[in-house]
């Protein structure tokens, strides 16, 4: 038989009954001799993923047999933590106090003994063993200790200040950044003890803030240079085949953001008697990245390109993302071109795919094709264009939401910072006309490459957002049943829509489309195709963007491959398994991303409020804790946190399905969505956390 972890795994669960050692379980399950040393290195690496669990005797067994999870450890400033579980055992997170730590650190991938319920219906487990140390640097603040030093993490969720022997200090100074490696982890006995890798600079820096955040996380800034070296010889790369369609006399042309460079999408639109032909131009990136290549290997590594307030850390090389891939005005790209047919009430009719070649004709920014678009009478011979654009794009909107898409009126922030670097200001994201003409054409054209491989059975990499988790949305219902709301279960995004509908321009509209969006899963990529739940699409992937995405350039690589042929079952089932191993990889990095753009938005915020303090404000109750709440200030759209140590007056009690802490003799409440007056008490840069006090309730 052909070995694999997979049909070792299905073996085992049929017929092993209890915790066994490899060669008994070799023997159970008919291991032929010549097998048995591939056997052996499988389990082994079974047990590290945490799929089996090695106990005492060496023996191997089944984690859920055992009343074992495995998991990775999220830890907690005060000492305990939680385990978030690996997908194979379920949803429910295990609280682990500190006491059964068992020295594990923030990030690691433990085992889990469930031993206790914590509550009912949330379980308590203590930590049995450590599968994999997952934290080999942090970044944190320099402390003298004689001849010796004290890292004292950044983030707050590693409760273990590192040690540092005065010989690896590197020149560290009191109260400095530092980014440290750790040598040795965490014992009983003793702490875990690092060397000092880079002085980032003084705690007082905004840039040194930003560049700990990105050590914090491991991103590298920067190209090494034998990746650069490949750029060079892959922006020279030209395609002479002759087999591209010709679009260069076509009128397109590229929408974007005032400080974009990465131009991936251009459009072009002709009009038609009978309706409309929409064109989706998208960069051709995968003609430069070659599948397996030092420039492939780094995209996949990186994922995705981290957009933050300050700037753009990219997946590929400038020399690509913003030269060679860019479709830059009067330049001829190469492209992938969706050919999109629609009728005069923009019902789709037909389309097609084509390796092609484009000369984009103008570079627009959002802001310019919403001030044409206001203005009928403006002398510019793209408006025409333009105008019927806009005019399908609304058609397309209006159908999407007709048929399920769910649209959150949750606001962005903005960042702008001056010229020193430091915040000037922090507004609400603009999001007009021309946003929702791209936004538009690129579902559509996502959607249509989607349904394409679907009906000719070709593997995709799929965008999927699965629905809600049923306890979050009883939650859910629990809470909008005071303003007379409910949503049936099981749900549609139908309902969804028709509840946002039905609240918009009420005063709860804010804190429902809040509470709605923390109830939705989160979307992911996948070689499965259940659907976009929140998009109401019953097949969707990401392709408009191969620049600053992987699993576009990996889409765009299925689509030439297989544009002309069939997918045959052998190379069916490797595509699969690729897929899936890229889908996974992806969605961390994505993962990550969102995470490092938060931080810096939280610190920005932060610092943009230190010459605030002792001010007054008004503001929206946004989250509510059992330790505070957490309050969106309307004047500068800067979120802080009351704290519940702070309100005087009585004792407070959370009611958490009703998302409101109420006073126990009192009866005063504060519920997510009211309005209150707070005055900016101080600002944790530390934490990069906005410390606000009540003053009354609005």
């Amino acid at each position: 038989m052909k070995l694999t972890k997979e049909k070792i795994l299905s073996l085992i669960k049929k017929k092993v009954a209890r915790p066994m050692k490899v060669a008994e379980l070799s023997r159970l399950l008919g291991v032929p001799e010549t097998q048995k040393r591939e056997f052996r290195n499988h389990i082994k690496e079974m047990a590290g993923e945490g799929t089996l669990i090695k106990i005492r005797g060496g023996r191997y067994g089944l984690p859920d047999e055992m009343h074992l999870v495995t998991g990775k450890l999220h830890g907690h400033p005060n000492g305990f933590g939680f385990v978030i579980p690996d997908k194979q055992h379920g949803e429910d997170d295990i609280y682990v106090n500190a006491r059964n730590m068992n020295e594990a650190m923030h990030r690691d991938h433990v085992v889990v003994r469930i031993e206790s319920e914590r509550e009912p219906g949330k379980p308590a487990g203590r930590i049995i063993r450590i599968l994999q140390r997952n934290t080999t640097h942090l970044v944190g603040t320099y402390e003298t200790f004689g001849k010796d030093g004290w890292v004292i993490p950044t983030e707050d969720k590693y409760f273990h200040d590192v040690f540092v022997p005065g010989k690896y200090r590197k020149g560290a100074k009191h109260g400095q950044i530092v980014h440290v490696e750790i040598e040795t982890f965490p014992t009983r006995h003793q702490p875990p003890i690092g060397k000092v890798a880079e002085v980032l600079g003084s705690s007082n820096d905004p840039n040194v803030e930003i560049q700990s955040i990105f050590r914090k996380h491991g991103v590298r800034q920067g190209f090494p240079p034998e990746i650069l070296d490949a750029a060079r010889d892959a922006e020279a790369k030209d395609d002479s085949s002759g087999k591209r369609k010709d679009f260069t006399q076509l009128q397109t042309f590229t929408i974007d953001g005032e400080r974009a460079k990465d131009f991936d999408d251009a459009v072009s639109l002709e009009r038609f008697e009978e309706g409309y032909r929409l064109g989706v131009h998208i960069a051709d990136v995968s003609h430069f990245v070659q599948e397996n290549s030092l420039l492939d290997q780094e995209a996949l590594e990186r994922g995705t390109s981290i957009y933050y307030a300050d700037g753009v850390i990219p997946m590929l090389p400038v020399s690509l993302s913003n030269e060679a891939c860019s479709l830059k005005p009067g330049e001829p790209r190469l492209t992938l071109s969706a050919i999109m047919d629609f009728d005069r009430e923009a019902n789709f009719i037909a389309g097609s795919l084509h390796p092609s070649i484009i000369k984009s004709q103008r570079r627009f920014t959002y802001n310019e094709v919403h001030d044409l678009l206001g203005n009928e009478k403006a002398d510019d011979p793209f408006l025409p264009t333009l105008a019927d654009m806009h005019h399908l794009s609304q058609l397309l909107r209006k159908k999407r939401f007709q048929s399920g898409s769910v649209d959150f009126h949750v606001p962005e922030p903005e960042i702008h910072i001056d010229s020193a670097g430091h915040v000037k200001r922090i507004s609400i994201s603009e999001h007009n006309l021309a946003h929702e003409l791209i936004e538009e054409f690129m579902l559509a054209a996502n959607q249509f490459v989607a349904l394409n491989l679907h009906e000719r059975g070709i593997p995709c990499i799929h965008r999927i957002h699965e629905s809600p988790n049923p306890e979050r949305l009883a939650n859910f219902n629990e809470f909008i049943a005071s303003f007379g709301l409910k949503v049936p279960s099981p749900v549609r995004s139908t309902d969804f829509q028709a509840l946002l509908k039905k609240i918009q321009g009420r005063p709860e509209e804010r804190v429902v489309n809040t509470l709605l969006l923390r109830t939705m899963k989160k979307a992911r990529y996948s070689e499965a195709d259940p659907g976009h739940f929140c998009l109401g699409f019953p097949h969707y992937a990401h392709f408009t963007s191969p620049i600053r995405r992987y699993p576009d350039l990996l889409l765009h690589r299925i689509l030439k491959k297989y544009l002309k042929r069939k997918c045959p079952p052998k190379e069916k089932k490797v595509l699969l398994s690729k897929i899936a191993e890229i889908s996974e990889q992806s969605t961390q990095m994505e993962i990550q991303a969102m995470a490092i753009e938060r931080e810096v938005i939280d610190l920005r915020r932060a610092q943009f409020m230190m010459d605030k303090i002792g001010k007054t404000f008004h503001g929206i109750i946004t989250g509510v804790t059992g330790f505070g709440f957490f309050v969106e200030l309307e004047e500068v759209f800067v979120e802080g946190l009351v704290k519940i140590s702070s309100i005087m007056d009585d004792y407070y009690l959370f009611i958490e399905p009703e998302h409101r802490l109420i006073g126990q003799k009192r009866h005063r409440c504060f519920r997510i969505g009211d309005p209150v007056k707070v005055r900016v008490s101080g600002v944790d840069m530390g934490r990069k956390q906005i410390d606000l006090v009540v003053l009354g309730q609005v």
